[in-house]
């Protein structure tokens, strides 16, 4: 897109981000039979690093704008699927092929974001980095309000 017919800040442009975004993890999950709502809980979990089932829940909850019933299922999919598991003091973790799997798909995306905003300047991102997450926050604000 040039900047002739740059998108001004605004729903279209983030939506128009967040659609071209899901399509390129969307790649990089392709064949791994997992989805991207399981692949937000997978990230939170691996990053996690063995956090209480009700302190993953409630992140992936927070993360997928989901209620807790269905927060957990991704959960129990994950688990059913050998990537996640519950340890004996009933924190959530990721399994070695779960690691696996996440570190993979990180690693390609990783490559992928580094092509599409590495190079730009740091000044820039802050102040990308501060409107997206004010947006955010008041996105949160109205949907907790609702």
């Amino acid at each position: 897109m040039t900047a002739d017919h740059a998108i001004p800040f605004g729903t279209q442009l983030i939506g128009r981000t967040e659609k071209a975004l899901n399509a390129i993890l969307d790649r990089q999950l392709a064949g791994t039979g997992i989805t991207e709502p399981q692949w937000v809980t997978l990230t939170l979990t691996a990053a996690g690093g063995g956090l209480p089932t009700g302190t993953i829940v409630e992140r992936v909850r927070a993360a997928l704008k989901v209620d807790e019933a269905r927060a957990r299922e991704h959960l129990t999919e994950l688990t059913a699927a050998g990537l996640l598991r519950t340890t004996p003091a009933g924190a959530v973790e990721a399994t070695e092929r779960g690691r696996a799997q996440w570190s993979a798909v990180r690693a390609a995306t990783s490559l992928i974001t580094q092509r599409l905003w590495g190079d730009l300047p740091e000044e820039d991102l802050a102040a990308a980095g501060r409107v997206l997450n004010t947006v955010l926050a008041r996105t949160d604000g109205v949907l907790s309000a609702a």
